[in-house]
């Protein structure tokens, strides 16, 4: 069966994207299926660990049991108004926190891995200053408390909602609001002046 067989999923199932569709069609046994779902979150979750552990290939290998670990459990995963995205996040970030505890693993960002996926459209010029401000910006984020580093890193660069934020950092939305507040709050304290 293929994932446009199951297109015309019930109305309490809106899904915009046909990503639910497509975990459908994976739960049904369609690898095609789960090798779009693949495709198309990918980088997403590569962006994410690359953030909090700050070494592609380790940031690679999370990112591909994050995945392997998604198929083992794609029949577990069900409809719950949200994006399939957070669910594979989120696997992620149990990942992550595994590997930390079992290796001691100090969390530890490169920015310059972290400049290189963000594209300039401007000259040279303005990638020096883009890449001078980011890493001032990724300073000061470092300096945050970690829950505040993760909410940030979730809502602005990764451009989740707060439901799915909420989501993955297993908080309620007001929680998620509150945090985020104060993380950028502390944000505007810890950044220089030319930079606020």
């Amino acid at each position: 069966m293929t994932a446009t067989a199951h297109a015309g999923e019930p109305a309490d199932h809106p899904d915009e994207s046909g990503a639910w569709a497509l975990v459908k069609a994976s739960q049904d046994g369609d690898m095609v299926a789960f090798g779009e779902l693949f495709d198309r979150y990918y980088e997403v979750v590569f962006r994410y660990v690359l953030f909090r552990m700050g070494d592609r290939t380790l940031a690679e290998d999370i990112t591909q049991e994050t995945f392997v670990r998604a198929l083992r459990r794609i029949t577990s995963v069900s409809y719950q108004g949200r994006d399939i995205g957070a669910w594979f996040v989120t696997i992620a970030r149990n990942l992550i926190f595994d590997h930390v505890k079992s290796s001691r693993y100090r969390l530890e960002q490169t920015t310059n891995e972290i400049i290189e996926l963000s594209p300039s459209t401007s000259g040279p010029e303005q990638q020096v200053l883009d890449g001078a401000t980011n890493d001032e910006l990724l300073r000061c984020v470092r300096k945050l408390n970690p829950d505040q580093q993760e909410c940030i890193q979730l809502r602005f660069l990764q451009g989740l909602s707060v439901a799915e934020t909420a989501e993955i950092m297993d908080r309620n939305e007001g929680a998620v609001k509150a945090l985020q507040h104060r993380a950028v709050r502390r944000l505007a304290q810890l950044l220089p002046e030319g930079l606020r």
